[in-house]
């Protein structure tokens, strides 16, 4: 069995975003902020309560070209979103 690559290594890592209380268009520009040092492929997960996420944050990835993979609601009302670059 051979050792993981460090691309898929650094593919399998997921920076995480913690954009709780914060109002529209405060969470997506800390994504885009996250996003834009890392290469095609990397994810981020932003973490959000603000109600507006839901309609900006796929907006922002149909514009910049990045992927939508997964939004989940969360016990304490926020949502998840992993978001991989494109």
């Amino acid at each position: 069995m051979s050792a993981p690559d460090e691309a898929d290594t650094a593919t399998d890592a997921v920076t995480e975003i913690d954009a709780r209380h914060l109002l529209c268009p405060l969470p997506v520009l800390r994504l885009r902020k996250a996003l834009l040092p890392l290469p095609p492929g990397a994810r981020v997960a932003l973490v959000a309560t603000d109600p507006a996420a839901v309609l900006d944050v796929p907006h922002f990835c149909a514009e910049g070209g990045h992927r939508l993979l997964d939004t989940t609601s969360l016990p304490d009302g926020a949502r998840r979103y992993l978001v991989q670059r494109g």
